[in-house]
């Protein structure tokens, strides 16, 4: 069972042994997390007639995704710390990095530094303590350890009622010694004085080079993670308690399943999106296509990723809340673009605009009548005509279209002097366009053509938005699901069990290179790998994996000498013993730095330079399949018709033919203007466009000739 906690809603796909699958939908529960999941969850095992109390002792496996943890960084709502640091290096916190600083800021912003603030530092300057001591950029001891300013930190921090005390010297990624005798003094004071305060180290957080981004990875681990995992137990306890007999686990940043107790918690606070890229990798194995870009549109926010020929970009440094972290992540983009968003108009220009504040799950929009004052996308769809008012998550929820025609004429079209249809018309295609102008920014940012994508459009909102939101880019195809509304979930359920141990090196290689050099460069990449292989095989089998199940994959992390980011090269051998397995490495680099940059842009005369080293440890699991069917008719059986409604297309009202999605099969073919209502999401086809439905059931969007070149 995976599920996926937006911030709207929660989707759930149920898998069963055979790779056939369900999908169940529920608002998220933002104070208590389990009871959206267990809803979402009830509502998946009832698709197949199974009431929980059947489910849960039979599941071999439940993983969870959300952005909880996500949240509460934004809202700065986490743990009380205090942070023991290199004397001298107290202000750090405050100084922070120019590109952490200017994150986020718009263009206009950017431009006039007036309007400029730096983020919330996480820890206050008073509860940074600085202590006596130095280790070198090779590791060897400079200054030992002042242990008395050590305890004396430890004590004014406890005095402080901290609920957590960080610990970040220089360099102790490369030696680890100073931070574990500071950390052991902080414990030792806690002790003493019975408190419950917890101590974390950076070099076990995140043992690599960059110490800002170290330093951000401990704060927020401590900070925003503690809550997070708080959650995470009440889940696993909650489903417990209805027979499930194993551990529930999450989903890692760079695309692996951990358990809920996984120490570095933080590799975890962008699960939910991460699911898409790898739903995408697992459709794209089905379908034989290398290149495909993701798009996610839920309520809150418009979710991108890309896959260019077969590979994913990571981010080593990503952008967490205005802060870099040191955390592995599957490069993904934002916008505050979805249908929850708040649709409003400035009384004094006129200007109308979308957000940035979204609805939510509570109260959710005006239609949802349980509170929500303020008229949302969602609404405009409703008054649209796009929406069936009585088959919201399959009727358990019945939106109110009279209220939110009210707040959309007060709000938005008596503002304006607009007609009410045509103000819901305009602010649905203003979400469009800004998603539209999201993507084509991403395509420029790779210099690939349109024409060698595949596109894949899911979320609750991304059928219902996307005749207009891929309209003009000129995708080599479009594709939705009938489990839109889940694929995030489904996305993660194809993921394995997974570790990924890292550690900064600086190992330079000319491009002259002898056998001699190459060997010795070959023994300490080895050597590395070995105690790395280690390290992840244990937390493997603590988590109560079969050791012989477990596979280690090495993995280096290089770039030609000069240069300032690195490419991820998985390694062509599993050892690195000879001159020759040297050599491989160094192909393999350039292999994948053509298939990312182009050959013109190979600096093979600088030389290489192997700046970090990992081992991913990996288990697989049962995964979905996808089922391959023969073609039916082209038209859809009887059974699938849902009769007519009107709704609105181009300013006007049109005859729209209604469809359940649930019905349709592969080769039916549906033409616009149409409907295709599922319980957990809708398919717009505009008119002019059509819908394919391939061999394994999936949605082939058409743009018509004449509007594609609009």
């Amino acid at each position: 069972m995976g599920i996926d906690a937006g911030g709207t809603m929660t989707d759930t796909i149920l898998v069963d042994a055979d790779g056939g699958f369900t999908i169940g939908k529920a608002a998220t529960t933002p104070r208590d997390e389990s009871l959206g999941f267990l809803e979402s969850a009830e509502d998946a095992a009832a698709e197949w007639g199974l009431r929980a109390e059947e489910m849960y002792p039979h599941l071999r496996v439940a993983l969870y995704s959300g952005t909880g943890m996500l949240n509460t960084l934004l809202a700065r709502a986490g743990k009380r710390l205090g942070l023991i640091v290199t004397r001298g290096m107290e202000d750090a916190v405050l100084m922070g990095r120019g590109l952490q600083a200017w994150a986020d800021y718009s263009y206009s912003d950017r431009l006039h530094a007036v309007t400029h603030n730096h983020p919330p530092p996480l820890v206050p300057r008073g509860r940074v303590f600085g202590v006596t001591e130095r280790v070198d950029q090779f590791g060897a001891e400079v200054i030992p350890v002042y242990e008395k300013e050590a305890e004396l930190a430890a004590v004014e921090l406890l005095n402080e009622n901290v609920d957590a005390i960080c610990v970040c010297t220089l360099f102790s990624h490369v030696n680890p010694a100073h931070e574990l005798q500071i950390a052991a003094a902080a414990e030792n004071a806690a002790r003493e004085r019975g408190a419950d305060v917890a101590v974390y180290c950076s070099h076990k957080i995140r043992p690599v080079v960059r110490e800002q981004s170290r330093l951000n990875s401990v704060l927020i681990e401590a900070y925003a993670c503690a809550g997070g995992r708080r959650q995470l137990l009440g889940i696993e306890k909650a489903v417990r308690a209805r027979g499930f007999k194993h551990q529930v686990h999450t989903v890692l940043s760079y695309g692996g399943l951990a358990s809920v107790r996984h120490p570095r918690l933080h590799e975890t606070m962008v699960s939910g999106p991460i699911g898409g890229i790898l739903g995408a990798q697992h459709i794209g194995e089905a379908l034989g296509e290398e290149s495909l870009i993701v798009s996610d549109m839920g309520g809150t926010s418009f979710d991108m990723g890309v896959i260019t020929r077969g590979q994913v970009r990571m981010e080593n440094e990503p952008l967490l809340g205005r802060f870099k972290l040191n955390a592995p992540t599957i490069a993904m983009d934002y916008i505050g673009a979805g249908a929850g968003m708040v649709v409003k108009v400035d009384p004094l220009t006129k200007k109308a605009s979308l957000g940035p504040e979204s609805a939510g799950a509570d109260p959710g929009p005006v239609c949802f009548d349980r509170g929500g004052e303020m008229p949302t996308v969602c609404d405009c769809d409703l008054i649209l005509g796009r929406l069936n008012p009585d088959y919201f998550l399959g009727g358990k929820v019945k939106l109110n279209t009279r209220k939110a025609e009210e707040a959309l004429r007060r709000d938005v079209a008596d503002v304006i002097g607009a007609d009410l249809h045509f103000a819901a018309e305009g602010m649905t295609a203003m979400l469009e366009a800004e998603a539209n102008s999201a993507l084509r920014r991403i395509l420029s940012s790779q210099g690939v053509h349109p024409s060698e994508f595949v596109l894949l459009s899911y979320g609750g909102s991304g059928p219902l938005h996307l005749s207009g939101y891929a309209r003009g880019i000129g995708f080599k195809d479009i594709i939705t699901f009938p489990f839109a509304a889940a694929f995030s979930a489904f996305g993660c359920t194809t993921a394995d069990y997974m570790r990924r141990h890292s550690r900064s090196v600086h190992l330079d290689i000319s491009s002259a290179a002898d056998d001699d050099e190459l060997l010795r460069i070959a023994g300490e990449i080895d050597s590395h790998w070995h105690g790395l292989e280690k390290l992840a095989r244990e937390e493997m089998t603590n988590d109560g994996h079969d050791p012989a199940a477990v596979s280690a994959e090495p993995f280096l992390m290089m770039r030609y000498r000069g240069q300032l980011e690195d490419v991820e090269v998985p390694s062509p051998v599993r050892a690195a013993k000879t001159a020759d397995d040297a050599r491989a490495i160094i192909a393999e680099f350039e292999r994948i730095y053509d298939e990312i940059n182009r050959k013109v842009s190979r600096y093979g005369d600088a030389g290489y330079s192997v700046m970090e080293l990992g081992v991913i440890a990996r288990a697989e699991k049962v995964k979905p399949r996808l089922v391959r069917r023969a073609l039916e008719s082209p038209l859809p059986k009887k059974e699938a018709d849902k009769g007519k409604r009107k709704v609105f297309f181009d300013g006007c009202w049109r005859e729209t033919q209604l469809w359940e999605m649930n019905e349709l099969l592969p080769g039916n073919r549906i033409i616009g203007p149409a409907v295709v209502e599922h319980s957990a999401t809708t398919l717009i086809v505009a008119p002019g466009d059509d819908v394919c439905v391939d061999e394994w059931t999936l949605f082939h969007y058409r743009y018509g000739g004449a509007k594609e070149k609009e």
